[in-house]
């Protein structure tokens, strides 16, 4: 049993001038202070107590010696030229030491700190030191020290020594054997003199009353346990649980390609057509003509304006498929590669009712070869921009661990389990899902790649006008970003907090964005932007996003510009779909330019009000507006500090829109859901919604103080290792991976149906 002697003072006197100096002389240390003990807060502001109790450093029995007597001397000293009185009292503590899973409770204050002993057991590796209170001031800090003299328990000097953080109502540390190598510490409780630090105010006792307080009373009643944390054991089933978890989606995927090349086996044998049951492939070298069927509302326009338009795009197929190799194809400049004028253009793109081939006229080589861009550059972004975000977010972690400081960090303490240098290994491994399910996607892009590369290589130039043209580029684009996500969000995750959250939604921007353009490219194969255009806006989202950061808290102007910036863009976007990129109001510096964008405002808007030329787009790019509108609206009004998840709830929210409008107005043409996509459809459904669940849990928030935010913390709910955000991990990465599943095979049902048959929307 150690003895611990705590020494409890007191003087009357209330003369700043001539404090009364305490010093205790033990055999390994030396402790003073002085009464009145005085503390410093912001502004000048300063506390006296004059009641100070300190607990003197603790003697330890050793075996060779046993029980021996320990000598105390304790000086009293003043240069005051009265007499002062003071009372000096020494107790014996009986209960210093804590014991594992028994709860203790006790009371402190700033001029009267306590701390205790805990000694590991034989078979704990390492324990978790719960501490909670039913008050959220006094704001307090909890400290875990080295067994050295003397103990630092003073507001000012808490911080030296050991790991420490913060508390309002909760706290909780986690502490390994290994780093403690006399297999024991100090556990110190500190009363902060001010509750600033913990997102409080000046204390409403002391407003008023001058920049100097005596005495207050800032009393607070903490229990503390200690619980042993988890063992070696759990960190291997965790593991094995998420690698296997996700590795059973390969399996899955192996099966249903399986079950694919038996169909399609049996069918050829037999002599049958077989259309693509999802690889996206016609297994038949002849060409199957098709009809739109009866009701479709695209219906009501002659064939000739498509078959126009299907003899004008037949000279320039150029060579054979078998030729489409990089080497091949030069590089597409700003040069369009259409043989027509602008004014066939025109023409054609403005037509009231379009279809498929009026928009894929272009070579399918160079065509495809430009998304191919999209692919290569964002490896080329992902290299730059997570390297030195792994250097920044080890920076963080090597900061946390040398100053001992886990105020820095927004992790959820209750679950937070360390493994070498990381403080939370948990919320870096349920990440693993973004990139196996990524990679998984990748290697289904590139089984249809090389088999649509093998069937064109089997037929001939007029079976190309069937289906909607599989450029695959933005398909390896999405593969990539998802694993890039799961990578960024792992290096969010080593220490989450407010300059860093941007590393976690840099890539969803990406996600969202690509997944637009690749819906739209579907139907719009010649007209879609750029893979320079396009990574060039997620760079200027991305800039936003950082000026958000650093102006969005409380400068109105930021706002103002961004919702500004917003809306044009929304009206910019919004023109160039409804004009199939074809609005043309003249240069810059022409001064008609005014007349003419009044004269299309005129004819569009106001003279065909009652019934749009182009009504479909016009309902989608109104609901569009609106929803883009009140996202601005909002930000003007409420100014989120989150503004990072501000921005990606505009992507999603955007992407949300265009896919429901996309499905409805597919259906709306008669065509079909196979049941590949109509599963993939309801396993995304069922997944956003069970990981939105798992989001909204609000385990830690870096928009509070540490101390606030660790009231939220909760334990683990899964194999004892992961909490409710790594749910949210492993179920969003299964939902993007279900997502962009849709996207790759929503469309299949058309690879029969001539292009001059599919209309476009």
């Amino acid at each position: 049993q150690v003895d611990a002697v705590r020494v409890y003072v007191n003087s009357s006197s209330e003369n700043l001038q001539y404090p009364v100096l305490f010093v205790v002389r033990q055999q390994k240390g030396v402790l003073s202070w002085q009464v009145p003990l005085i503390f410093r807060g912001l502004y000048q502001r300063t506390y006296n107590y004059q009641e100070v109790s300190r607990t003197l450093c603790p003697s330890e029995p050793t075996p060779e010696a046993g029980l021996s007597e320990q000598i105390i001397f304790v000086d009293v000293a003043s240069m005051a030229p009265f007499d002062i009185a003071y009372e000096l009292l020494v107790t014996r503590l009986d209960n210093f030491q804590l014991e594992t899973n028994k709860a203790f409770n006790f009371t402190a204050s700033p001029s009267q700190p306590q701390y205790f002993l805990y000694k590991f057991p034989q078979d704990v590796d390492s324990v978790i030191i719960k501490v909670v209170s039913d008050a959220v001031y006094p704001c307090s800090v909890v400290s875990v020290q080295d067994i050295v003299c003397p103990v630092y328990d003073l507001d000012h000097n808490v911080e030296f020594n050991g790991v420490y953080q913060s508390m309002t109502k909760q706290a909780a540390i986690t502490v390994q054997k290994k780093d403690f190598p006399g297999e024991q510490f100090f556990v110190v409780f500190v009363i902060k003199p001010e509750d600033y630090a913990c997102g409080g105010s000046v204390p409403s006792s002391i407003r008023g009353n001058g920049n100097r307080t005596w005495n207050l009373q800032r009393t607070k009643n903490l229990q503390v346990t200690i619980v042993p944390s988890i063992k070696k054991s759990v960190y291997v089933q965790a593991m094995f649980f998420s690698f296997l978890s996700f590795l059973s989606f390969y399996l899955g995927s192996v099966i249903v390609a399986f079950v694919h090349y038996i169909r399609v086996r049996r069918k050829a044998s037999a002599g049958r057509y077989s259309p693509d049951d999802g690889s996206g492939i016609m297994t038949s070298s002849h060409p199957i003509t098709a009809s739109t069927p009866e009701g479709s509302s695209y219906g009501a326009i002659d064939e000739s304006s498509s078959s126009g338009g299907r003899q004008l795009s037949s000279p320039e197929r150029g060579p054979q498929a078998g030729s489409d190799t990089d080497s091949s194809v030069e590089e597409e400049s700003d040069f369009d590669t259409m043989p027509e004028i602008e004014s066939d253009k025109n023409v054609i793109r403005t037509k009231v009712f379009l279809y498929l081939s009026d928009l894929s006229r272009k070579d399918r080589r160079i065509v495809s070869k430009k998304y191919k861009i999209y692919f290569w550059n964002i490896i080329t972004i992902a290299v730059f921009y997570a390297l030195p975000v792994i250097q920044l977010v080890i920076t963080y972690q090597t900061v946390v661990n040398v100053t001992g400081n886990q105020d820095i960090c927004y992790y959820n303490f209750l679950c937070a389990h360390p493994l070498g240098v990381l403080s939370a290994f948990n919320n870096i491994l349920s990440n693993v899902g973004h990139m196996l399910l990524g990679f998984l996607f990748l290697l289904i892009v590139l089984r249809r790649d090389i088999l649509h590369r093998r069937a064109m290589e089997m037929k001939d130039i007029y079976t190309l006008d069937y289906g909607i043209p599989k450029h695959f580029g933005l398909f390896y684009a999405m593969g990539i970003a998802l694993m890039m996500e799961g990578v960024l969000s792992a290096c969010y995750h080593v220490c989450p907090n407010y300059s860093n959250f941007q590393f976690d939604t840099s890539f969803m921007y990406m996600i969202a964005g690509l997944c637009m353009l690749k819906l739209y490219q579907t139907r719009h194969p010649d007209i879609n932007a750029s893979a320079y255009s396009a990574y060039a806006s997620f760079a200027v989202v991305i800039c936003l996003a950082v000026l958000g950061v650093v102006f969005g808290k409380n400068d109105m102007w930021f706002w103002v510009i961004f919702s500004m910036i917003h809306v044009l863009a929304s009206l910019a976007l919004s023109t160039q779909i409804y004009y199939m990129g074809r609005f043309k109001i003249g240069k810059c510096y022409d001064l008609g330019i005014f007349r003419r964008a009044a004269m299309v405002l005129y004819t569009d808007c106001i003279q065909q009000c009652s019934r749009p030329m182009y009504m479909d787009r016009m309902v989608l790019l109104i609901v569009g507006n609106l929803v883009n509108w009140s996202f601005a609206i909002f930000g003007l009004v409420y100014r989120p500090r989150d503004f990072a998840s501000y921005i990606l709830g505009i992507f999603i929210c955007n992407l949300l829109l265009y896919l429901a409008f996309y499905i409805i107005m597919k259906l709306r043409s008669s065509e079909k859901l196979l049941p590949i996509p109509l599963f993939c459809i309801v396993a995304t459904a069922v997944m956003w919604a069970a990981a939105l669940y798992f989001f909204f849990q609000n385990l830690s928030s870096w928009e509070e103080t540490p101390a606030e935010s660790r009231e939220k913390n909760r334990p683990c709910i899964l194999l004892g290792f992961f909490d409710d955000h790594d749910v949210w991990h492993f179920l969003s990465a299964a939902a993007l991976f279900f997502s962009f599943l849709v996207l790759l095979t929503l469309d299949d049902d058309l690879d029969t149906v001539r292009r001059d048959k599919i209309p476009v929307f």
